[in-house]
Formats: C-alpha cells, sequence, structure tokens
C-alpha cells in the first residue's frame, strides 16, 4: 500500500537547478530544434554567440566569419530574450558596417531590425549622447559638427589674432595636433608642455584652450569632441554615467584592435557596472586617494590625469588571459569585442594595440575565444601569412588554418626595376585573364601611393581597365592636376582652364574679383586668359599688390617658354615646381598628406623621362585622362595595403617588398620596433587578403626620393616559410635584352594569338617591328634592343624565351622611326671618370666602360647605360 504526503507536510528541500548535460539526450535535441541563424556556425564560432555572461574576447583572424559571429550573437541576444534592441550597444568603425549590420540581423530573425538606435559608429553614437547632455558642454542640443576645412579655417583666424606666421606655423598642422591629444582624450590642461612646445614655440597649448573656448561661442564641435566630452560628461556627473550603465545590458565592439585612447576610455566608462557612483580607475589614471586635493572631488582628480596606456611586455601580451582569472575582480557587465591584434595596422592615425593585449587587465576573468579557422585563403598562402606574423612579439598569438586545399605557392619575384616590375604584373594579369578570371579579382596593394603611376601607366598602354580604390587616380590627385596645369600653360598660352586652376595656386593675392576682370577683359577682346593677363597688368585697373603679383606669374611663364627650347622638359617641370613656390607651398604644409604629395610631384617629374618633349608627355596624360573609370564593370583594383582592410580578392600582387619601402624607413625612423611590427602586420594583411594566388614582387633599382638607388630585399622575404614559397622569373624581361633592353616582347608572336589591342602602345610596336624586318630584308626581329651574343643560359628552342637572354642575334632598337645606335664592339673613347653631357638625362659621370656603352651617374638622372655616341664631353 502506498501512503501519500499531504502537501503541507512535505519538508522544504533545495533542489539544484538542472542544465542538460553536453552531449546527452537533452542537449541534442534541443540542438536539433535551435533557431536556424545558428546552423553552418564551427564550434568555436558557436561558443562565441552563445557566451553571454561576462566579458568575452573573441580574437578573430582573417577570413574566420567575424562579421558573422558578431551579428549572430546579436541576434541571439534577441530571441534568447536577454536584452530589448534598445539595450544592446553596438559599436563599429564605419556606417557601411552598421547598415550591413542591421541587413544581416533582419536577414537572421526574419524581419527588420528595428528599435536598435544604439547601433552605429563611436562618433555617431558619442554625438547622440552629447546632444542629450549639451548643456553640461556649454552647448546648445543643435551644435554644428565642424569638418576638417571648417576647423582649419577657424586655427588660422586664431593665428592671426596671435600674431603667430601662418606660413612658418600652418593652420592645418595645428589642427593635427589637436586631434591627436583629442585621440587621446587629452583636454588643453592635459596635454604634456613638451608636446605643447612643438607649436609656435610652446603656444601649442594656449592656441588649444583658445579653440575649444570658440567652439563654445559658435556652438560648434569637432569630431574629437564628440567623445572627449562625453568622457568628461561622464566623470564630472557620475549619475549621467550610471544611467547609461543601467541601459546598456549588453555591449559589442568591432575591429577593437582598431580603437585609440578616446575611444578605449569611454567604452571603459560605459562598460563598468553601475555599482557605485565614483566612476572606474582607468590605466594609466592615478588613485584618486592619492592626487585629489582638499576641496577637490574625486572626479576633477580623474581629469587633471593624462590617460595614457601602459605599455605590455612581449611576455605579458603573449600571456593566455583565460589562465589569469585570479586577479580581483571588478564589476563589469556583459562585454564582447571582436577583432585581432595581428591586423592593427592604424597606428599613425592614433589607434593602440596595446588595447586588445591588454583586454584581461581590463575586464579580469574575460573569456577568449580564437577564431582560427580560415574560410578565405589556401592552405599555403595562409602558412606563409601565420609564418610571417609569428615574428612579431606584440601579439596574443593564434594560427589560421584551413580545412581548404593547399592550392599555389605563394610565389615571389625579382625584378631590375620598378618598371619591369610593372611590366611583369601587367604580363601576369593578362595571362589571368587569358584563363577565363575576372578582372575584378585581381588586386595590386602597394605601400605607397606613388607606385600606383607606374602601374597606371603600363596599364593604359596594355587597354587594361583599372580602378583606384581609396583615393583618385595618379593623375586625378589635386597635386598633379595642379601641375599639369603649369606644364599645359608653358604648351598652349591659350588654355584657360589650366591657367584659371593655378593663377592662385600658391596663394598670390589673386581672388575671385581679379579672375572674373580677366574673364570679362577676355571675352571682350576675344583672347585667352593669359593674354588678357598681360594685357591688365600694363592698366590701373587692379590693386598695385595684385597688379604686381599677376605681372610676376605672366613674366614667369614667358621665362618658362623661352627655357623649353633649350632646356630638357624634365629639368623644366622641376624648374616650373620650385619657382612657382608650388613644391614649398607643400613643405610648408604639416599636414599628414603633405609628405605623400610631395613624392607624387618627384614621380610626376620621374614619369617625363620617358617621352621625347613636353608635347608628347602630355598627349599620354590626355589619352590616360580620357578613360571613362565608371564605364567599367571588370576591372582590376589598384589601392594601398592600408586601404585593403576588409577586402579579399582571388589574385593579389603585392609590389615593392624593399627595405626602406616596405618595412618604411619612415616608420622605422619614428617608431623603431613598435613600427617595424606594425609593417610586418601590414604585411600580414596584404598576404591574407588573396583567395587563391598571392604574388610578391621586388625591384633591384627603384627611384627614391627623386634618385635611382639600389635596393635590398625586404626583410620580411626572409621571414616566410621556403616549404610555401616558389621563385618565379619575372614575366617583363631581363637586362639588355629584348625591346627596351629587357627580353623578348610580348608583339613579337601576335599573330600566333590574334590580338586586337588598338592602344598607342601597341600601334607604335606594330609599326617599329614592321620597320625593323624592313630594315633587315624582312628578317624576323626578336623586338629589338642592344645586339647580344647568344648566352650559354639562352634556350636551345627556337620558340622565343620571355624572361631570358634570346638565342638570336637581335637587330638594332628603333623608337618612332628613328634608328637607335647599337653596340659595335669598338673602343669608346671616353675613360673612367670623364665629366660628359648627355642631350636627355644631362650632366654626368663615366662609372664602367663596355666597349663603346658607357655607365654614367647622371647628377639628375641617376645612373643609366648609354652609348657613346649620344653623350659629348662635358
Amino acid at each position: 500500500m502506498i501512503r501519500m504526503t499531504e502537501p503541507s507536510k512535505i519538508v522544504s528541500q533545495n533542489v539544484p537547478d538542472h542544465q542538460p548535460a553536453a552531449g546527452g539526450i537533452a542537449a541534442r535535441a534541443r540542438a536539433s530544434v535551435g533557431p536556424k541563424y545558428l546552423s553552418g556556425l564551427n564550434p568555436e564560432q558557436r561558443e562565441a554567440v552563445e557566451t553571454l555572461d561576462g566579458p568575452v574576447l573573441v580574437l578573430a583572424g582573417a577570413g574566420t566569419g567575424k562579421t558573422r559571429v558578431l551579428t549572430t550573437r546579436i541576434a541571439h541576444i534577441l530571441s534568447q530574450g536577454r536584452a530589448r534592441p534598445s539595450e544592446i550597444l553596438s559599436v563599429t568603425f564605419t556606417n557601411k558596417a552598421a547598415r550591413e549590420m542591421k541587413h544581416r540581423l533582419g536577414q537572421m530573425l526574419g524581419h527588420a531590425v528595428e528599435g536598435m538606435p544604439w547601433l552605429g559608429t563611436f562618433h555617431s553614437i558619442g554625438g547622440r549622447i552629447l546632444r542629450s547632455h549639451a548643456e553640461l558642454a556649454q552647448l546648445k542640443s543643435n551644435f554644428t559638427v565642424l569638418d576638417v576645412d571648417d576647423q582649419v579655417r577657424l586655427l588660422k583666424q586664431l593665428l592671426q589674432a596671435e600674431n603667430i606666421d601662418d606660413k612658418r606655423w600652418p593652420a592645418r598642422m595645428l589642427a593635427g595636433l589637436i586631434d591627436g591629444w583629442k585621440n587621446r582624450g587629452l583636454t588643453p590642461s592635459q596635454v604634456p608642455s613638451g608636446e605643447a612646445a612643438v607649436f609656435a614655440n610652446g603656444k601649442g597649448g594656449k592656441l588649444y584652450t583658445s579653440y575649444q573656448e570658440r567652439l563654445k561661442i559658435l556652438n560648434a564641435a569637432d569630431f574629437g569632441d564628440l567623445l572627449l566630452e562625453d568622457i568628461r560628461i561622464f566623470r564630472e556627473h557620475p549619475d549621467i554615467l550610471r544611467q547609461y550603465q543601467q541601459r546598456f545590458k549588453y555591449i559589442l565592439v568591432d575591429e577593437y584592435q582598431d580603437t585609440n585612447v578616446a575611444q578605449y576610455l569611454w567604452l571603459r566608462l560605459l562598460s563598468q557596472a553601475p555599482s557605485s557612483i565614483a566612476s572606474p580607475r582607468l590605466r594609466g589614471e592615478a588613485d584618486v586617494r592619492s592626487t585629489a586635493g582638499e576641496g577637490d572631488s574625486p572626479s576633477t582628480a580623474l581629469v587633471e590625469t593624462a590617460p595614457h596606456p601602459d605599455p605590455l611586455s612581449a611576455s605579458e601580451a603573449r600571456r593566455d588571459p583565460v589562465k589569469d582569472g585570479e586577479r580581483e575582480k571588478t564589476h563589469v557587465k556583459n562585454i564582447c569585442c571582436v577583432g585581432d591584434d595581428d591586423q592593427s595596422i592604424y597606428g599613425w592615425r592614433g589607434a593602440e594595440v596595446d588595447n586588445i593585449l591588454r583586454f584581461d587587465h581590463d575586464f579580469p576573468g574575460a573569456k577568449v575565444i580564437r577564431l582560427e579557422r580560415n574560410y578565405r585563403s589556401t592552405g599555403h598562402i595562409l602558412a606563409a601569412a601565420s609564418h610571417l606574423i609569428a615574428h612579431n612579439e606584440g601579439r596574443l598569438g593564434k594560427t589560421l588554418r584551413t580545412e581548404d586545399q593547399d592550392g599555389e605557392k605563394v610565389t615571389v619575384t625579382g625584378s631590375w626595376d620598378s618598371e619591369e616590375e610593372a611590366r611583369g604584373i601587367g604580363e601576369e594579369i593578362e595571362q589571368i585573364q587569358r584563363q577565363g578570371d575576372k578582372l575584378n579579382e585581381i588586386a595590386i596593394l602597394v605601400r605607397a601611393s606613388y607606385q600606383m603611376r607606374e602601374f597606371e601607366d603600363r596599364f593604359v598602354t596594355l587597354g587594361l581597365p583599372y580602378r583606384v580604390i581609396g583615393g583618385p587616380r595618379f593623375y586625378e590627385r589635386a597635386e598633379i592636376r595642379d601641375a599639369l596645369a603649369y606644364l599645359r600653360v608653358i604648351n598652349s598660352p591659350a588654355d584657360d582652364l589650366a591657367f584659371e586652376r593655378i593663377v592662385n595656386t600658391p596663394k598670390r593675392g589673386l581672388g575671385d574679383a581679379t579672375v572674373q576682370m580677366l574673364h570679362d577683359h577676355a571675352r571682350k577682346r576675344r583672347i585667352p586668359l593669359f593674354e588678357s593677363a598681360r594685357a591688365v597688368v600694363e592698366t590701373d585697373e587692379l590693386k598695385p599688390k595684385a597688379r604686381g603679383s599677376l605681372r610676376a606669374l605672366v613674366a614667369q611663364f614667358d621665362r618658362w617658354r623661352a627655357q623649353r627650347e633649350v632646356t630638357a622638359h624634365t629639368d623644366l617641370a622641376q624648374i616650373v615646381l620650385d619657382e612657382s613656390g608650388y613644391t614649398e607651398m607643400w613643405q610648408k604644409d604639416r599636414s599628414a598628406d603633405a609628405a605623400g604629395r610631395l613624392e607624387n610631384l618627384k614621380e610626376l617629374v620621374r614619369s617625363m623621362e620617358e617621352f621625347e618633349n613636353l608635347q608628347g608627355f602630355l598627349e599620354h596624360i590626355s589619352l590616360v585622362m580620357d578613360r571613362d573609370s565608371g564605364a567599367e564593370d571588370d576591372a582590376v583594383s589598384l589601392m594601398t595595403l592600408h586601404s585593403a582592410k576588409g577586402l579579399e580578392f582571388d589574385n593579389v600582387f603585392l609590389p615593392g617588398w624593399e627595405e626602406g619601402l616596405f618595412p618604411s624607413q619612415r616608420t622605422l625612423d619614428e617608431q623603431g620596433r613598435a613600427g617595424l611590427e606594425e609593417e610586418r602586420r601590414l604585411g600580414h594583411v596584404g598576404l591574407t587578403r588573396a583567395r587563391r594566388r598571392a604574388k610578391i614582387y621586388f625591384a633591384t633599382n627603384r627611384r627614391i626620393h627623386g634618385t635611382w638607388s639600389t635596393t635590398i630585399p625586404s626583410r620580411f622575404l626572409d621571414e616566410l616559410p621556403a616549404a610555401n614559397v616558389e621563385i618565379t622569373e619575372s614575366k617583363g624581361g631581363s637586362a639588355w635584352g629584348g625591346t627596351g633592353g629587357y627580353g623578348a616582347s610580348r608583339f613579337d608572336d601576335m599573330e600566333a594569338f590574334g590580338s586586337s589591342y588598338t592602344t598607342p602602345g601597341w600601334q607604335r610596336a606594330q609599326a617599329n617591328r614592321s620597320q625593323a624586318n624592313r630594315n633587315r630584308g624582312g628578317g624576323r626581329n626578336g623586338g629589338g634592343g642592344l645586339e647580344e651574343e647568344a648566352s650559354s643560359f639562352s634556350s636551345s628552342s627556337s620558340s622565343p624565351d620571355f624572361g631570358s637572354f634570346s638565342s638570336r642575334r637581335r637587330g638594332p632598337m628603333t623608337i618612332e622611326g628613328e634608328l637607335v645606335a647599337k653596340s659595335t664592339g669598338t673602343t669608346s673613347e671616353f675613360s673612367l671618370s670623364d665629366r660628359v653631357f648627355h642631350q636627355k638625362f644631362g650632366y654626368g659621370r663615366v662609372t664602367r666602360i663596355d666597349g663603346n656603352k658607357l655607365t654614367i651617374a647622371f647628377d639628375k638622372a641617376g645612373e643609366k647605360k648609354v652609348v657613346d655616341s649620344f653623350v659629348q664631353r662635358a
């Protein structure tokens, strides 16, 4: 007989909470009916999505699906009812990334995502918070956010008020300094005196203070204020900080390795649980009890201390944060940061890689989840990238792997110079295209923007469509257009558009009113604008200062036009840039991009050497500029390594892997070992953009700062694993053979594949080839160049051996119908160290003699090989 106990008499006992055992029937059954958005995730990705409690750091390597993890985590939080959309703070770096996350969330949840007001960029969310509490920052809620141009104009006014020479101390330089201070979370009172002293003899700090005061008067803020003012409000008003801490149940951050100090401080304040009124003490700040004086509030003491992150040692960076959970725990909420310390490449704009390396210090007990399975690249590419980045000491450590095939090895190719490098890459791209690959799946990633010019010119010659990502094409850049405008006016005084562009560039005191007067006079007389200027300066219609400036400009153009007849066009271009003051304008400009603009101007002058005269060069430019970039759907992508982050292509070319260029000598000089490690991370980013093929190039000779230099292959090449790398020969040719002295021409057997090129380069090559055949009585020309005896390295095959010396003797090369002198084997009349003059390259000194071929170190053109009949004694 079963006796039942009355419910009222049952003894109360504590029953433990039940959780299904891992791998058990209940767990497997629940997984089978789980939400669809979890399907397809690998174990590490799923762990990152389902770990919802406490601080989490997701170390997501390149191509491991971090965006999917981040959006799926938000979807999981919402579907599990852990928070409402308005209780999730999700921060990205770009508006595009924020829109993409919302779109993906809508697809996952089956409906449009509404009510997520706190999903956006740092500055958009910071601006929203600041508008809600504008009065605490001495602003009104409708304050204006100034762009860079407005900032510079305002700073110019302040410099004039302080009687500071804005040519010696440019406003743009001060704007850059202030932006850097704000990125580090520094208010005017926190700027170290040593840093303030670098501008205007110690007036930098005072000008920063005046700038901030002026912004309040104008009811305006700049982008740095959108976070800096938030931080100040949070510290000085703990009750407001507590409101936001209570509002946000979950915080998610994308690209955490790219955060700067101000973004870090903003996140740290919001990520603390609202357990006390006082704001938490952040790293780099002094203890409140030791710094606050009598009568000072704790928050005031915090404001007076500069929030500089403490540097990490290499051993600390490599320590596994998961095993370091025994430190004293602080109150932290559910924050998840996704990033990759191996892809932190923006240190030059304030990003602090230490932010991600110290995550376990800032959030004790944090769980670190590594996403190492790559879904993008083949095995050889991943092995090369992982082996390269393993040489960095300041990293948390992870190894990318793939379940895909090994694929093709990473290739390393050396070339004689940058021109051959561009030719070789152009040949490879054409070969890939013939195999059926789309040009959209091909990218060239350069370290410096001036490298692009060689490739742009080559692609125009080949008829290959291309696009420049992250900036204008080389000849569309403002400084290049300005320089070309000067040359166009010299070539054609009636070019009104060019003259109008540079009449007041650099500043000459010739404003819009002066230009309008010139236009009116030109229309009445029906003469060009330049002739109008010549006539107007002889009258009293202009004020004396403007008249003097315009008269001097007209005289300069007259002098340059006369020099054109007796001066090499390359020298003339350099003279124009110097005498006009245009080079000096950029030398005095202290903005971040000024150095790059000066490099581009030097590259422009160098590019002119390939042309006979100024007229021919300008005709070439008109062909380049005539291309309609918007009409090309399928095109090669050309960009810097910094612009390539987040993108991926089937085929990636990485030119310029040489010491001084990559790694950048400037970065090494300014940042030392930290700079070297960032350059290595940049190489890692470049390699991991490739899905199927990664091809590295380096040149033995490259023009740097206007001078030809012999370069050393990058140290990064020796850090690649030999088992995953293949050494190949350049398809661009080799020295003293073939067309232009660089190997057999691809035009030699044009009939074999029936190409229908119609570019000027192809037409000239065909004409030259036909002329050479006629000169030899119809014999086959191997492409021209200086005649060479058959080399022991030559192939015995009758087929052309591209990229090596031909086994056949070649006739002399013809350029535009003019026969180029060939080596006759006779002894030269010149001796070593003789001073000589060349019509195109100028003055130089003989350094080597080979028959009648001379190697000459020219004063301006660098080292060149020429035939002695083209030079004369100086």
